[in-house]
């Protein structure tokens, strides 16, 4: 089993089920159903390694207090065979079970045996699910909040990935509806002020230096050409342009923060293909729509929605609602995928039972579709909140983050807490060379690893060959709670994965790396006796992988030498 922690939980269960039906054989239990077994890990080390709280459970149903019922089970415990060296009772009826010797060691050899793969497992078999991220409009430059979910969506990607999902990571382009006819309407504007005529960006338009660019570029490739041209002709020629630049400049900065998509999805071949009249249709023909002054209304109440919202407007344009359905039935129906993601702006939460409720109207399971609410981000540099850029003197952009504090810093920085949880962002912090930072820490303790490597090789140790190496040697306090922690990741991926939860896997490898300099503090590697010094560079360089192949599923920078 590549999870050795699900292992053992394994054999908890199924020795604990025997002894529990060991004991109502014999009478010494009367009970009808039998529990559930809820296995933990204690706070506190001296409660074991793993815990439950069976008895306790049961004691109702049995009539007799939990510490009595443990004592029956326990007495029927049996441990040969299994990673489990004792059981003790605690409290009102807790059974804490202590890992044996031989648990560190099989550990070890799976840490090393599976090498850049450990930590993959396999509770996806190959399901299909899609993770659409960031999704900004295509009219302007991304900021913190596509920053943020840039982060989440993509380490959300790879956990997903080492769980053994089949996972695409997909971009929505916004390049359809009100917004891209501002876009055009503004672009319009300062084509024509270019071009010396009087014009004015539209209210609710687009105001940012961004635009004059386009304009600008736009202006210099094709001079006066379509001054005089129909303003229909204009404005399709401006947004052609301006689109492509600004998704060249999407993908760039994406890719610069280690965003590489499988799929960027644009939102008006879904008008082309005729998909959002078709999906239109449909709800109209199982009667969950009506007309109400002039436009078409989705009947969202009917599943659990505050509110019915428009599908067709007045003037017979669909809007953003109706062709979100289309591109979500798209997912669902066309392309197959069995689970879809989305990550939103918490802003967006309205929208979320809405698009729930129209998949269960089309006959999609709305369970099929999770979306990850986001809070806000503020920009932290001492005591102030930064909310303009240095260089522009306009919103701090992702390319700016980028600049001022380097991809690995951000990426970290945004995984370090739940999508739910708002983050102060401390740019100070994250490009401080100390142990405050926490991704510099965990980079040092991968560079402080390979450099003790470097220099046993050049004592003539050959790290790479080490046969018959006797673990059961790594007895100190921090050796076996840096053993235990790195045992733990195949389950922490299969936690990460269930949960959505990215934060899980950057705060595990803060815990090794913690772990890990704790050791390096009174553990010596170099200068002791051989066979312990053997068995020390086996920890080490596991610790290595581990901090390696959780920095690559970030896609965090692992250097050798700080």
């Amino acid at each position: 089993m590549d999870n050795i922690v699900q292992k053992v939980k394994s054999e908890i269960t199924e020795i604990v089920t025997n002894s529990i039906e060991k004991a109502i054989k014999s009478g010494l239990l009367n009970i009808e159903d039998m529990p559930s077994i809820e296995i933990e890990e204690p706070k506190e080390k001296q409660f074991g390694d793993l815990s439950i709280n069976t008895a306790m459970v049961m004691a109702k149903s049995a009539k007799m207090p939990p510490r009595k019922i443990a004592e029956i089970i326990k007495d029927g415990l049996k441990l040969k065979g299994t990673l489990i060296d004792k059981v003790e009772i605690a409290g009102p009826g807790f059974m804490n079970f202590y890992l044996s010797e031989d648990y560190k060691v099989e550990a070890l050899k799976l840490i090393k045996r599976k090498g850049s793969d450990y930590g993959r497992v396999n509770i996806g078999n190959g399901k299909k699910v899609q993770v659409e991220f960031v999704s900004a409009n295509p009219t302007g430059p991304m900021h913190m909040g596509n920053a943020r979910g840039g982060a989440l969506g993509d380490a959300l990607s790879s956990i997903l990935d080492y769980a053994g999902y089949d996972v695409t990571r997909e971009f929505y382009i916004n390049d359809a509806g009100n917004q891209i006819e501002k876009f055009g309407l503004s672009l319009e504007a300062r084509y024509l002020e270019l071009l010396g005529e009087h014009a004015e960006v539209p209210e609710g338009g687009y105001h940012g230096d961004d635009i004059i660019e386009r304009a600008k570029e736009f202006l210099e490739l094709y001079g006066d050409k379509y001054k005089d041209a129909a303003p229909e002709d204009r404005r399709k020629a401006l947004v052609q342009y301006g689109l492509k630049k600004n998704i060249e400049k999407l993908k760039e900065d994406l890719e610069a923060y280690g965003i590489e998509y499988d799929v960027w999805f644009s939102e008006n071949t879904l008008h082309e293909s005729g998909e959002v009249e078709s999906v239109i249709d449909e709800l109209k023909e199982k009667g969950y729509t009506y007309e109400k002054d002039g436009a078409l209304w989705f009947k969202e109440t009917l599943f659990g929605a505050e509110k019915d919202d428009v599908l067709v407007r007045a003037n017979g344009y669909p809007t953003y609602l109706a062709s979100d359905i289309a591109y979500h039935k798209n997912k669902f129906v066309k392309r197959g995928f069995d689970w879809v993601i989305d990550i939103w702006g918490a802003d967006h939460h309205g929208h979320v039972a809405p698009m729930k409720g129209a998949m269960k109207a089309l006959g999609i399971d709305p369970d099929k579709l999770d979306v990850l609410l986001m809070q806000l981000v503020r920009l932290m540099k001492g005591k102030e909140v930064v909310k303009m850029s240095k260089r522009t003197g306009k919103m701090v952009t992702l390319r700016d983050l980028i600049d001022e504090v380097g991809k690995d810093a951000a990426r970290f920085f945004f995984n370090m807490r739940s999508a739910d949880s708002a983050v102060d962002f401390d740019m100070d912090l994250a490009v401080e060379q100390s142990n405050e930072n926490p991704v510099f820490y965990v980079q040092y303790a991968h560079a402080r690893i390979c450099s003790i490597i470097r220099q046993l090789k050049d004592d003539g140790i050959n790290t790479d060959d080490l046969k018959d190496v006797d673990l059961n040697l790594l007895n100190e306090e921090a050796e076996i709670d840096l053993i235990k922690k790195l045992a733990y990741l195949p389950e922490e991926v299969t936690i990460a994965a269930k949960t959505m939860a990215p934060h899980r896997i950057t705060r595990y490898i803060l815990d090794v790396a913690s772990l890990f300099h704790t050791f390096y503090n009174s553990c010596r590697v170099r200068g002791v006796d051989e066979e312990l010094m053997k068995a020390r560079i086996v920890l080490i360089d596991s610790t290595r992988i581990v901090i390696k192949n959780v920095l690559d599923m970030l896609k965090i920078t692992a250097p050798e030498k700080m």
